[in-house]
């Protein structure tokens, strides 16, 4: 895992020093208020983990660590009730609790304050973390009341491991007392460009088979964290080489080395993932390695579909990193559905829904919600779609389109367009990208065209074509109410009169076959 090493942004004054300067004034004061929270009841508090390294590294971060004496969990209630924030149980067994605090202003993420009980001195709870980069720690009290530059507990000299860019374990059984320390490795080395030094790789390798037993609520956390870390796919073949990305996803195994038709680049397998540093490129995230150069700028692109890719769905997760985990599966069947057709041509047919029906099991194993889930299996189900509407796709087509595929639509339209580059990589036919990217484009315009206008009345509901031809509920009378409705959006009908007519000559029709 060749990993660019990241620029220091501070000075350091000594390798035992931490300078308060590291820290926004906001945050500064967020601490003196913990600290004359906890001071009267003689609780001593060190700042421990990511904030002490994401300071040392000049990155902002919402997130504080603390390791205090006596009962974690009844001081992060106090502190919940103090700051006017809200408690989460992260772990009842070894006392951690979180106290979650509302940002100050709208569109900034919520500041998180866990809080964790020492079990022995500080050096003992630091020797029971993950990274030597987290296993350093500052005292809360010397911070906010003593001298600008205190001093950084560092027993496992995590600082000069900053200094050269390496994620490097504390001890042998770090990924054994918890698992989910093998995707953190991969994901710190992904957001900051680092490299896992080869003794602790091996040790994630060997250890690699461990991700089984971590329940999937905290998979997927640091899966999301993966994806929306990443510029580009290239962190999923740092996670194949460790042994990790199969753990995750069993599925995928069956996706190597399965061959595709001529138009194809690569096997099944690496197009998935080429297929998300496709997205990542599409949505002004990372880069494109491969010729033409001016790829992008067919590529319909607004304020407004920014806006749509950054919309959360569910707890840590937005459309944009729900689009890339959808990108990495959207294939995921395609090896039990690979038969060649009576000319001898490879096919996959079914795969979509078929992938659907995988991923929705996916999904669930790592218990994304049921939103997240309708979403990326509904990707899935309908990636083949954008390119089946004709050209240009009729009014009648991208209604259809739509009413299918629902708030999904316009993920589905950026994710043909991946699956087109990932598909022809280094060979890419710029003609033909350019007509792909001319559909995406019209049905975007026509789509948030219709949005901007208000609903068209509804122009005949149910009991009236039950009264004028004499029809019963059922099926059927939700069909024609749907032709209805479709007739109406290809502006095909305006009036009450006009519905009826329409249907008469469909009932009239119908009655001749």
């Amino acid at each position: 895992m060749n990993r660019k090493k990241t620029p220091r942004h501070f000075p350091r004054e000594s390798g035992d020093s931490f300078s308060r300067a590291l820290i926004e004034t906001d945050t500064a004061a967020l601490l003196k208020h913990i600290h004359d929270y906890l001071s009267p009841a003689g609780t001593r508090a060190y700042i421990v983990g990511g904030f002490v390294r994401d300071a040392l590294l000049g990155r902002e971060t919402a997130d504080i660590d603390l390791a205090v004496t006596g009962d974690a969990l009844a001081l992060a209630r106090g502190l919940t009730g103090e700051m006017k924030g809200t408690f989460v149980l992260l772990d009842e067994i070894n006392r951690v609790g979180r106290v979650v605090l509302k940002p100050g202003n709208e569109g900034e993420e919520p500041t998180t304050v866990d809080v964790s009980s020492m079990q022995g001195t500080i050096d003992d709870d630091l020797a029971r973390r993950d990274f030597t980069i987290d296993a350093m720690a500052v005292d809360l009290g010397e911070l906010v009341t003593g001298k600008t530059v205190n001093r950084l507990l560092d027993p496992f000299h995590g600082r000069d491991d900053l200094d050269r860019g390496i994620i490097r374990a504390v001890s042998d059984n770090a990924f054994s007392a918890d698992p989910v320390r093998l995707l953190r490795a991969a994901r710190l080395a992904t957001e900051l460009s680092f490299t896992i030094e080869p003794k602790t790789a091996g040790l994630v390798r060997k250890s690699a088979g461990l991700l089984a037993n971590v329940p999937g609520e905290r998979v997927r956390e640091e899966l999301l964290r993966l994806f929306n870390a990443s510029r580009g796919g290239h962190f999923l073949l740092d996670l194949d080489e460790l042994g990790l990305l199969t753990a995750l996803f069993p599925e995928l195994a069956l996706t190597k080395g399965v061959t595709q038709p001529a138009e194809h680049h690569w096997d099944v397998f690496t197009h998935s993932i080429m297929c998300v540093s496709a997205v990542d490129y599409l949505l002004h995230q990372g880069v494109w390695g491969y010729p033409p150069s001016d790829v992008l700028e067919s590529v319909p692109w607004s304020p407004e579909c920014a806006r749509h890719f950054e919309k959360p769905v569910a707890g840590g997760s937005t459309r944009r990193t729900l689009l890339k985990l959808a990108a990495l599966l959207h294939d995921i069947a395609k090896p039990q559905t690979k038969a060649p057709d009576e000319t001898g041509r490879i096919r996959f047919l079914g795969h979509q829904e078929q992938g659907e029906a995988a991923v929705t099991a996916i999904m669930e194993r790592l218990r994304f919600s049921g939103r997240e889930t309708k979403m990326v299996a509904g990707v899935v189900k309908y990636h083949l779609r954008p390119t089946q509407m004709g050209e240009p796709p009729s009014r009648r087509a991208i209604y259809r389109y739509f009413r299918d595929t629902g708030d999904a639509g316009i993920d589905i339209l950026y994710l043909s367009l991946a699956d087109h580059l990932a598909t022809r990589g280094p060979d890419l036919i710029l003609e033909n990208w350019r007509q792909h990217t001319g559909i995406v484009r019209y049905v975007l315009e026509e789509h948030f065209k219709k949005e901007a206008v208000v609903p068209p009345p509804k122009l005949v509901d149910g009991n009236v074509l039950m009264d004028v031809f004499g029809l019963v509920p059922g099926p059927r009378l939700g069909e024609l109410l749907e032709s209805i409705r479709e007739a109406q959006a290809a502006g095909e009908l305006t009036t009450r009169e006009q519905a009826l007519d329409y249907i008469r000559d469909v009932l009239s029709q119908n009655s001749k076959l």
